[in-house]
């Protein structure tokens, strides 16, 4: 009886300590948790600098043609876009990035009011 609880003592304890170090690897270092918290948060960082830079990018635009060149009252663009006409007669629309989209005349749309 002695033999069989040494024996099972001597294994229980063994089970024990695989099981620790089998845990113990799982683990991440606090050094590899910030290097990954800090990559997280510069990706979220960069994204919402893009968004950011895109917005004011954009109000930068429409306030620059709102206040230059003229709305065209009649009209809209395909996606129902603000239409405006330059000096030069042509006319475009803003997407959200600031940027100009010249369109021709037959590409506009009659505005339903």
């Amino acid at each position: 009886m002695k033999k069989g609880l040494r024996v099972y003592m001597i294994a229980a304890s063994l089970g024990l300590l695989t099981a620790a170090n089998v845990h113990a690897q799982d683990t991440t270092t606090i050094g590899q948790d910030l290097k990954s918290a800090a990559n997280k948060t510069g990706h979220a960082v960069k994204k919402s600098a893009k968004k950011v830079g895109n917005k004011s990018a954009e109000l930068a635009s429409k306030g620059k043609a709102a206040v230059v060149d003229k709305i065209y009252d009649g009209k809209q663009g395909p996606n129902g876009q603000t239409i405006y006409i330059n000096s030069k007669a042509k006319y475009y629309w803003i997407d959200k990035k600031g940027r100009r989209h010249y369109i021709t005349e037959s590409e506009l749309i009659d505005k339903a009011d």
